[in-house]
């Protein structure tokens, strides 16, 4: 018995996550205040945004994971610097389908992905004439089990709002 069931699990396809390529798919570094902003007291309001997608590449099992992350820096009303990079992998996935698939290419790419971007924006910072950047590292699963319960309770309250129309529809 335990000998099928070892053979059983030696014919069963092994999940394979592997590292294809690391490149910068878009960077973008603006100061609109300059040469003014140098003369403010340096102390700004920071706002980072992130975002990832992904996209199936070919047949062969290769995805395209894009980590965006876009930081503003603001001394009162005016922006002292925007910087904007776009990282990207391309990532080949064996034997891993469906919710599992999602959630891989949705944390498992930004957490490869997320040193180089942040790399390259406080490069670019600091080629701007700004002190050094470095952002804190994320949560990618966290963030990840953060938008799936964002989205349940969103078709909950749409089935909710669907309902609600049906009966006032028929009465």
């Amino acid at each position: 018995m335990a000998d099928e069931q070892a053979a059983a699990q030696d014919q069963a396809p092994q999940q394979q996550f592997t590292l294809q390529r690391i490149y910068t798919k878009d960077i973008s570094f603006e100061s609109p205040a300059t040469p003014q902003v140098f003369r403010q007291s340096w102390q700004p309001a920071i706002n980072v945004d992130l975002n990832t997608k992904s996209a199936r590449v070919d047949d062969q099992g290769n995805h395209e994971v894009v980590l965006t992350l876009t930081v503003t820096a603001k001394l009162g009303d005016d922006t002292a610097f925007l910087v904007e990079v776009q990282q990207a992998g391309i990532f080949y996935v064996s034997a891993i389908e469906g919710e599992q698939l999602r959630q891989v290419l949705a944390t498992l790419g930004p957490n490869i992905l997320f040193p180089y971007a942040r790399e390259a924006i406080d490069t670019l910072v600091v080629k701007g004439g700004f002190p050094p950047l470095m952002l804190a590292p994320v949560n990618f699963d966290a963030l990840y089990r953060q938008a799936v319960a964002q989205q349940a309770q969103q078709a909950a309250q749409a089935e909710e709002t669907a309902a609600a129309e049906g009966d006032t529809a028929t009465h």
